[in-house]
């Protein structure tokens, strides 16, 4: 059987409601759970009519149109997909005089009917003029007056709770891309500062070298004891820019987790929850703060998305061997056993070494506390048999070439 027809009618245009599905990480097929509302189709009959030979000629003709209708403006762009939804309309109004359960395709009609972008104003201007229509036909029809008052008000609440949650949605998808923009604002603004900082560091620096060197050449033969006077100086500043180098090096890597704290704040702050921090003076490896990153990222995440708390906190505090980190808030906490964020993070501790414990009693917040040796050697150490040649050059601030302590 050929089924590449099918799959060609049911590719998703790029604005299609499916093609953001996709975008979104979720099934193509997520919106297909709203189809179970139509199971008033079948309810219908209860309230008045029952069921009977037409009422299942007319579903039996009707109700595969109506999936076609909804499958199409699933996959249609958003122009298109308007008129699928008052293809629906149309098809629950010419209906309803003979077919009471139409009235379900004309509530799904005022619901797809709405378009992202259009103004909450002008989309209930919509749903007013085709619940006019509604109302003429069911009172042509001869339809009892609580039919016909009670359905557009049902159409009413309805589409006011969907367009509701469509603006949430339309509000998160906002929120994630402002934090998607800061953060990547802050990674430009951080390379341009590194680039000002290295250019500002060793440009003057590298030209100086050059020129010495240069000199030496040229007094080699003729004056052997200026050559080596110019040498020594290039050595000497050369080694005082590598100290410098490394200074510059242990600001840049203290930002990365600032930086991160930022975007947690930010994070936290746009899910009405107020965060403090307090960030010593650190100087880590890459990949333990890489790790201690995307720790704090997905605790900040399980605090916006579960914990239901107003404030939060993250400490983190040196001693001479271990790094506490303690992330704290004030939700309802109960967490007894580990979901997939708290998994990552431990698992992610367990590669540094470290220790992950939780105090999470019912009603009271939870706590994290997260303990990861640091390492004995400073990165950059230069070789001691290197240092200890370079030990009387002293005119130059370079006892900072031991790390960046």
């Amino acid at each position: 059987m050929n089924l590449e027809p099918l799959r060609h009618w049911l590719k998703p245009a790029i604005d299609s409601p499916m093609a953001e599905n996709i975008r979104h990480g979720k099934s193509p097929w997520t919106d297909m759970v709203h189809l179970l509302w139509s199971a008033w189709i079948f309810v219908t009959p209860l309230f008045g009519g029952g069921y009977g030979w037409s009422w299942a000629a007319f579903t039996a003709a009707s109700y595969p149109v109506f999936i076609v209708l909804y499958l199409h403006y699933m996959v249609a762009t958003r122009r298109a997909g308007q008129w699928y939804a008052l293809a629906a309309v149309a098809l629950g109004l010419v209906l309803l005089p003979w077919y009471p359960s139409s009235t379900t395709y004309f509530v799904f009609g005022c619901i797809l009917v709405r378009c992202r972008g259009v103004s909450i104003v002008n989309y209930m201007l919509r749903v007013v003029a085709l619940n006019a229509c509604y109302m003429a036909v069911a009172a042509a029809a001869g339809f009892p007056w609580q039919m016909i008052v009670t359905m557009p008000l049902v159409t009413f609440i309805v589409t006011t709770i969907v367009n509701v949650e469509s603006m949430s949605e339309e509000q998160n998808v906002r929120l994630r891309l402002s934090h998607d923009e800061v953060r990547r604002l802050a990674a430009t603004a951080e390379r341009e500062r590194i680039g000002r900082d290295l250019h500002d560091l060793l440009g003057h620096t590298l030209s100086l070298i050059t020129l010495k060197l240069e000199l030496s050449r040229k007094l080699f033969d003729r004056d052997p004891e200026a050559a080596r006077r110019e040498m020594a100086d290039a050595e000497r500043v050369a080694r005082h820019a590598l100290a410098e180098v490394r200074s510059a090096v242990t600001g840049i890597r203290a930002t990365d987790i600032a930086a991160e704290l930022a975007s947690v704040r930010l994070l936290l702050e746009s899910s009405h929850v107020h965060m403090d921090y307090v960030l010593p003076a650190l100087v880590l490896p890459v990949d333990m703060e890489r790790s201690l990153a995307l720790i704090l990222r997905e605790a900040a995440t399980n605090i916006a998305r579960h914990a239901q708390a107003s404030r939060a906190t993250v400490k983190l505090e040196t001693g001479e061997r271990h790094l506490h980190v303690t992330i704290s808030d004030n939700g309802r906490g109960g967490v007894c056993s580990d979901g997939n964020g708290l998994c990552g993070m431990r698992e992610r501790v367990l590669a540094l070494g470290g220790q992950l414990e939780i105090q999470s009693p019912k009603g009271q917040g939870t706590i994290l506390k997260i303990v990861i040796p640091l390492p004995e050697k400073r990165l950059f150490e230069l070789p001691d048999e290197e240092l200890a040649g370079n030990a009387e050059d002293t005119s130059l601030p370079i006892h900072q070439s031991r790390g960046f302590a």
